[in-house]
């Protein structure tokens, strides 16, 4: 059987561009997540704030992240994609939220099929309010949960190369000893 995580390749411009894997479309209030056994998408949770994902959020293949999950992407777009759609996408910046104790990194990235979007090459180029609305959703959306998170400021994309960089090389440690 075939699976998204394993089975689809990163990409040929690591880490500047990678191939990202759409789980959420930007627009949801659905938290779909890949279920790491059978590479099927599962039905997280719907939200419980009236909050929805600012961007398409979902991962890298072949990457492993610190919190034993693929590493986190939100890929701005004009349009809401697909779940399982393959975006190639490029890295703008760096998003790392503090949850449960441990660092979840969010690569910022622009679907380079975009025309909108495609120019853009820093975090710092989009306007303003969409980096406050990106911070702002990942601080409130687990809020009536009873959780907290804390955001940090977004970073240049050269803060995020290195993260991708560590989560590939993290995930070809992990395929060679076997996931637990």
């Amino acid at each position: 059987m075939f699976h998204p995580w394993h089975d689809v390749t990163p990409g040929e411009k690591l880490p500047h561009e990678f191939n990202a894997l759409v789980e959420i479309p930007m627009g949801s209030s659905v938290k779909y997540e890949l279920d790491k056994r059978t590479g099927l998408l599962r039905l997280d949770r719907v939200l419980y704030s009236a909050v929805y994902y600012p961007a398409n959020y979902g991962f890298i293949p072949q990457t492993y992240a610190e919190d034993d999950d693929p590493l986190d992407v939100l890929v701005l777009c004009q349009e809401a994609v697909a779940p399982m759609t393959l975006v190639t996408a490029r890295a703008i910046g760096l998003m790392t939220m503090v949850d449960t104790g441990k660092p979840d990194h969010k690569i910022l990235a622009v679907a380079v099929g975009d025309p909108e979007f495609s120019s853009f090459h820093e975090a710092e180029e989009l306007p303003p309010h969409r980096l406050n609305m990106l911070r702002r959703f990942f601080q409130d959306y687990k809020m009536l949960e009873g959780k907290e998170v804390a955001v940090e400021e977004i970073q240049s994309s050269d803060k995020a190369l290195p993260i991708i960089e560590d989560a590939l090389h993290r995930y070809s440690q992990h395929r060679r000893r076997g996931f637990h």
